[in-house]
């Protein structure tokens, strides 16, 4: 007679954020993933995603994170966020010291940052990029910004929508030379 298993054969329906961040703090004490290269995420299934930056990728991110030191609290790159579209990793991030005495020891942040950023990649697709701003505003953040490295270009998105301008402080002048 076989024995009924306690734990669930297959996935049967999106998981919880809670259930993403369960797995992605297994991932972060498992010996096996502490040489991945490249930014881990995991999808709604709990499918890792895998995203190895560019070097042009990787230079305007560290020159955002830079600029928004500007603002005092904390600047992060590619903080883990749980959301319920995803555990999902911006670019860059930047929370206030009040987020982060809320937030502090957190792996994965249960709660967006007030400020979450992406660098677009050739190889993102704008739906994929829609469905990160509406889960990172879902999951608290005040604002979310893109990055487009091509087109040399951002743009600011709120619970509002397309901002004209974001209400962070931060000056992106050169950002791209």
């Amino acid at each position: 007679m076989a024995r009924m298993a306690t734990t669930t054969e297959v996935i049967e329906e999106p998981l919880s954020s809670e259930e993403l961040g369960a797995r992605y703090r297994l991932m972060c004490d498992d010996p096996l993933y502490a040489n991945v290269p490249g930014k881990i995420e995991l999808d709604v299934w709990g499918r890792i995603l895998m995203t190895p930056p560019g070097v042009y990728h990787g230079l305007l991110q560290g020159r955002v994170c830079q600029r928004l030191a500007a603002l005092g609290g904390a600047t992060f790159g590619e903080v883990p966020i749980a959301t319920t579209a995803g555990l999902f990793a911006p670019d860059a991030a930047w929370a206030s010291d009040e987020f982060i005495r809320r937030h502090r020891g957190e792996t994965p942040l249960m709660r967006a940052p007030e400020l979450c950023i992406e660098v677009a990649s050739p190889s993102n697709s704008r739906k994929e990029l829609q469905e990160k701003v509406d889960a990172y505003l879902a999951a608290g953040a005040e604002e979310v910004w893109i990055i487009y490295q091509e087109s040399k270009r951002w743009q600011f998105f709120s619970l509002e929508g397309v901002l004209e301008k974001s209400r962070f402080s931060v000056d992106l002048t050169g950002l791209f030379d």
